[in-house]
């Protein structure tokens, strides 16, 4: 159930820069202003009068919240708990290739697939011109899937536990096993008559097998080891002729959504509440991304001098407390949320347990780089 109003706002810093130094991310938590308000405050409820009128004042408004929320209870059928805990499946071996996820492999047919997960909980347009199909169990057992023109598996991701493998590798196997059992990684991928250098730092390693290109992503707050995997058919990465997908307002709104999923896939692996979504926020977030794409800046405060706070509350955004993730220039939702999760001050974000809403706003400058803004927040409640 929603909190309720509270006689003060704290505006907590909690954002971070797009591949930051993880110095400056984590000083982005002063205290300073916070700690400033809380000594004033502390100094005025210990007058006795001004304590028990505020403890009386407290009283009755928690008693009023408590009778509401019950009254919403009844009427929506809505209890304070989390979802129950999902079965996980019983992993098998994979039948022809190296890897499997979910007990799906590359060629799997979409109605045997979905005879076994049910029906896509959302579908989105992806960077290969097909659609990313998200299974999930209240973000619990979350895969995603994208299928060809005859129905057969050409794309599977996961963040969670659901990777099986013909080698010794799974959720959680170090790097140096993965790079032991698979080989040298690739660091070059063409397109065309175009050959793209990956990155040389990078937290995942790119593998060929069985006529698929294979990434493998890596937690480098987890010892680096493996955290996702995504799985994409040659044919379905043929069908992407350049390095970034030609922009539209379809695709935009794929990103958004899918690493909104992405998103709280991650917090329930972290045993953090999934988060809501929310409209109106992500309007903030798509003008600030639009701004940075048309203006060629990456900064959380605007042309104007506007923070994200700002920003928020000039949309009419009440929090308590908020935060905003940026990133730019990844090519897809997956590689952007991996490396926010890479990144610290990101990840408190994604991670933070009390957060109740996010909103993604997406856009593309003139050659379809993308930019991806995320606004997390809380409402106002109340707190004595």
């Amino acid at each position: 159930m929603r909190k309720f109003l509270f006689i003060f706002i704290l505006l907590v810093f909690g954002f971070a820069f797009s591949q930051p130094d993880e110095k400056m991310a984590e000083n982005s938590n002063s205290g300073t202003v916070i700690d400033s308000i809380k000594t004033e405050w502390q100094t005025f409820k210990e007058n006795p009068e001004v304590s028990a009128a505020l403890s009386e004042f407290f009283n009755k408004i928690n008693i009023w919240a408590n009778t509401l929320t019950q009254q919403l209870e009844q009427l929506t059928g809505e209890e304070n708990q989390k979802p129950a805990e999902a079965e996980k499946p019983v992993l098998e071996s994979p039948d022809e290739q190296v890897f499997s996820v979910h007990n799906i492999e590359i060629g799997d047919d979409k109605a045997e697939v979905e005879s076994h997960l049910g029906a896509p909980k959302r579908s989105t347009l992806n960077e290969y011109g097909t659609e990313w199909h998200a299974y999930h169990e209240n973000y619990q057992n979350f895969v995603m899937v994208a299928y060809d023109q005859n129905n057969k598996a050409a794309g599977i991701y996961t963040n969670q536990d659901l990777i099986s493998s013909t080698k010794e590798i799974a959720y959680g196997t170090p790097k140096e096993a993965v790079n032991e059992q698979l080989g040298q990684p690739l660091d070059k991928m063409r397109k065309g008559f175009t050959l793209y250098q990956l990155e040389e730092k990078r937290d995942y390693d790119l593998f060929d097998l069985d006529g698929n290109f294979v990434t493998v992503f890596y937690d480098k707050h987890r010892d680096n080891t493996v955290t996702s995997i995504q799985i994409i058919s040659k044919s379905l990465e043929k069908q992407k002729q350049s390095f970034y997908a030609e922009a539209s307002s379809t695709l935009k709104e794929g990103f958004e959504y899918q690493l909104f999923d992405l998103t709280n896939a991650d917090r329930v692996n972290h045993g953090v509440s999934i988060l809501t979504w929310d409209d109106h926020v992500r309007e903030t977030a798509r003008k600030h991304s639009l701004d940075m794409a048309e203006n060629n800046y990456f900064d959380h405060t605007n042309l104007q001098g506007l923070s994200p706070f700002d920003r928020m509350q000039a949309d009419e955004v009440a929090f308590m407390v908020a935060g905003e993730n940026l990133a730019s220039g990844q090519f897809s939702s997956i590689f952007a949320h991996e490396g926010l999760m890479n990144s610290i001050g990101h990840r408190k974000n994604i991670l933070r347990p009390d957060y109740e809403y996010l909103g993604v706003g997406v856009a593309f400058n003139a050659q379809s780089q993308p930019y991806y803004t995320e606004n997390f927040y809380a409402k106002v409640s109340i707190r004595p």
